[in-house]
């Protein structure tokens, strides 16, 4: 699990490690992923998996073999690849560098790439594999004036996966996306109060999403029952991408 030492994917970590998973923790900082890999061995107790935690860049291939190498070594394997390693900086297109540009696609887009070519060893030697790519609604689906190197991000995590879904279906591993629409999380928190107020607003269900509504329908795509599911993304936003205008939720 990439990207895992807080948010989204420390909450998919916890919920694969509360259903009996040995969960493999990476992110750049390896103190917040042992802190974060810590406090999830805490809330299972003994009835849960096991999560330990590893430092990597998902922008480097060296670190993405090392990481791959350690989940190999620690578990015995690799069984589910969950890519949610992910940064969002906002920034104009007026005032947006290269390097910011670069810094995003080089995260987001290159480093799911890194993460699964990393990792395809070890799922063919299982004979099966899941690999679940978090995206999201900006970029597919919507656009948010800030954000254009996190939604090109976004959209072609979703190209990637189409086509790695062929590629990898004879080795009977399937390959998803989960679209979050805005879920509450420290990076969500600090847009501050009238941010959270504005988008909660354009959600018909009048809640932002919880990293467990993520972590859940990760689960299910992980799952045996999601098998013959590849190729496919599931939106998770309480139905935001619905309105054709705010005026649709007006009699709400």
């Amino acid at each position: 699990m990439t990207g895992a030492s807080k948010g989204i994917g420390k909450g998919i970590a916890r919920v694969f490690a509360s259903k009996g998973a040995k969960v493999l923790l990476a992110a750049r900082d390896l103190a917040q992923a042992e802190a974060a890999a810590a406090e999830i061995r805490a809330s299972i107790g003994g009835g849960g998996g096991i999560a330990s935690a590893v430092a990597a860049d998902v922008s480097s291939p060296e670190d993405c073999a090392r990481m791959a190498a350690a989940a190999d070594e620690r578990h015995g394997g690799i069984d589910i690849v969950c890519s949610n390693a992910g940064v969002f900086p906002a920034a104009r297109l007026g005032e947006m560098s290269v390097a910011d540009w670069d810094q995003v696609l080089d995260i987001n887009l290159k480093g799911t790439f890194l993460t699964v070519k990393a990792c395809l060893a070890g799922l063919k030697a299982r004979g099966k594999g899941r690999i679940i790519v978090t995206s999201s609604i900006t970029g597919p689906i919507t656009g948010y004036p800030g954000w254009s190197h996190y939604a090109a991000s976004k959209a072609g995590q979703l190209g990637f996966v189409r086509t790695a879904a062929i590629e990898l279906a004879p080795h009977n591993i399937t390959v998803n996306a989960v679209l979050p629409g805005n879920i509450f999380t420290e990076g969500m928190e600090a847009l501050g109060p009238e941010y959270i107020a504005r988008m909660t607003s354009a959600i018909p269900q009048r809640r932002l999403g919880s990293v467990e509504d993520i972590a859940y329908a990760a689960l299910f795509l992980a799952s045996d029952e999601a098998g013959y599911i590849t190729g496919q993304t599931i939106v998770v936003d309480g139905g935001q991408v619905l309105p054709e205008s705010p005026a649709a939720l007006e009699d709400l």
